[in-house]
């Protein structure tokens, strides 16, 4: 027998064979912890078992490896409950992670992520709109740490084309909508008509190149913040934000860059001069008709002009030149709008193209005519003292906005989610350039210019005799002042043209490549 007699160290040791313990012959003292069995649970409770190597553990009955499957299974349970998943949908996801990692599965730090990154697929694989960062925040990662993890999920499975749809950015929208909290509470046809305004004003931003290349859910919450203040409805972009899983900043920028765009429609208007981001919120319903008209009578092959868009010319135009002010109903001097419908002649009428005698075709000169004549007149009522101005009166309207009632028809095919071929062919009244096209070509303006002025620099200290005499009485003029103007960058383009760099490779503002490869590694 191995070992000795942990008191007096002799070797002398036997096997009870009634209790199986180890005894020492010379001194009679039971060897402790030989043969021990862990007793769990009080007397009735289960047994342990000896730990041996592959095994889970005391007081388990599974393996290695059934316990890891067992582990993997909470986790893709526990993530998929997270994001809302039916129970279909949940094993969808389990085969799927089964396929990825043949079986085996996992218990790592990278098979959450894995998980996600299941999910995500195979809700793209339906079609079915599923923000890549509220997955990322069910399972707790970083979004681009999940989204390498989707591209190698992606690149596993092969999924190409029709097997892997783009991203439904107005499914998105109406996913965002009903289940926002700050929504909850809207009436259903309220919330009806914000979706519908919402898929419209979406898709035009869309059609002016507002989301090409960039992350959809920021442009989302733009565009239902936008909607929910003409509607009437008190929402936060913070909150909206926080709701589709957004940055706030980028949410506010997107924010502006929808208002500018409505901005350059709402300029066709006849008082489009004096539209600004500024007031373009309550001029927003007189240019959302416009699009709309000018999409449905596109739609309708009536060709592309103003001229040919039906419009309730009663309605619209007194609606219009009651844009700014809310004026007292006792004013007895102050007669109908019918009377700027009075216009002598009848070019600008045709009513046998209408269906009714409301329904009219107008055209720009006409419209801008009739609000001249009107801006005369009030001009003229204003210094007579006829009229007063009567400011905070809501009689019936909110912040100066009008019922969506009274400008929305949602006949529009672009309140309806269309292909991207069938935007691109409804013309809305204006064209847009993708905003990163325009600030990489400014971008390539400004360094050139800067390249320009660097050779300049350059040449007048290496030779200043030929340098132009107003260059030295500028270069004078600085000093004086005390600043020259030299940013980090264009210290940066003097270095790489000293050291030969050619000014196309410069232009394309690559300056740390182009310092590790002409400067730092000469």
């Amino acid at each position: 027998m191995s070992g000795s007699c942990k008191n007096c160290h002799s070797r002398s040791l036997f096997r009870d064979d009634v209790s199986g313990n180890l005894i020492c012959s010379s001194c009679g003292i039971v060897q402790e912890f030989d043969n021990y069995e862990a007793q769990l649970s009080g007397i009735n409770g289960p047994l342990g078992t000896f730990v041996r190597v592959g095994t889970s553990g005391s007081g388990s009955v599974l393996n290695y490896k059934d316990k890891k499957i067992f582990e993997a299974q909470k986790i893709i349970e526990d993530i998929t409950f997270r994001l809302g998943f039916s129970a279909s949908k949940s094993n969808d996801v389990r085969i799927l992670v089964s396929t990825i990692t043949e079986g085996e599965y996992g218990l790592g730090d990278w098979f959450p992520i894995l998980v996600g990154a299941c999910a995500y697929v195979s809700m793209r694989k339906d079609n079915r709109p599923l923000p890549m960062s509220e997955v990322a925040s069910a399972v707790e990662c970083d979004l681009h740490e999940l989204g390498r993890m989707v591209i190698r999920v992606v690149d596993f499975l092969d999924l190409k084309g029709p097997e892997f749809p783009v991203f439904d950015i107005v499914g998105s929208l109406e996913r965002a909508t009903r289940n926002s909290p700050s929504f909850s509470r809207v009436d259903a046809d309220i919330l009806e008509r914000i979706v519908k305004q919402g898929i419209f004003l979406l898709q035009c931003a869309m059609k002016w190149f507002l989301t090409t290349g960039r992350q959809p859910l920021p442009m989302v919450a733009a565009v239902l913040v936008l909607v929910s203040k003409l509607n009437e409805v008190d929402v936060s972009i913070d909150n909206v934000a926080m709701e589709v899983h957004a940055k706030v900043s980028t949410c506010k920028k997107r924010y502006r860059e929808l208002l500018e765009a409505l901005v350059k429609v709402g300029k066709k208007l006849p008082w489009g001069k004096d539209i600004t981001t500024k007031n373009i919120v309550k001029n927003a319903p007189f240019v959302i008709q416009y699009m709309e008209l000018k999409s449905m009578s596109n739609a309708s092959g009536k060709g592309k002009d103003l001229e040919n868009v039906g419009v309730d010319l009663q309605s619209a135009v007194s609606e219009c030149l009651r844009k700014e002010l809310e004026y007292e109903s006792e004013v007895n001097n102050l007669e109908d709008d019918s009377q700027y419908f009075e216009l002598q002649g009848s070019s600008w009428r045709d009513e046998s193209s209408c269906d009714n005698g409301n329904r009219l075709n107008i055209s720009h000169e006409c419209l801008s005519l009739i609000y001249h004549k009107f801006l005369d007149e009030m001009a003229h009522l204003k210094s007579s003292g006829g009229i007063n101005e009567v400011y905070g009166r809501k009689q019936g309207r909110k912040a100066g906005f009008y019922s969506s009632t009274e400008w929305w028809e949602g006949k529009s095919e672009l309140s309806k989610k269309l292909l991207l071929q069938q935007l691109l062919e409804i013309d809305i009244g204006s064209q847009g350039i993708p905003p990163s096209f325009v600030s990489s070509c400014n971008a390539y303006k400004r360094r050139k210019e800067k390249i320009i002025a660097a050779k300049k620099r350059i040449q007048r200290i290496m030779l200043p005799s030929n340098a132009p005499i107003g260059d030295v009485n500028i270069e004078k003029k600085r000093k004086r002042k005390g600043t020259n103007g030299i940013e980090w960058e264009d210290i940066i383009i003097e270095t790489l043209l000293l050291h030969g760099v050619k000014e196309e490779e410069i232009e394309k503002g690559h300056y740390n490549a182009l310092l590790d490869l002409h400067v730092f590694n000469c």
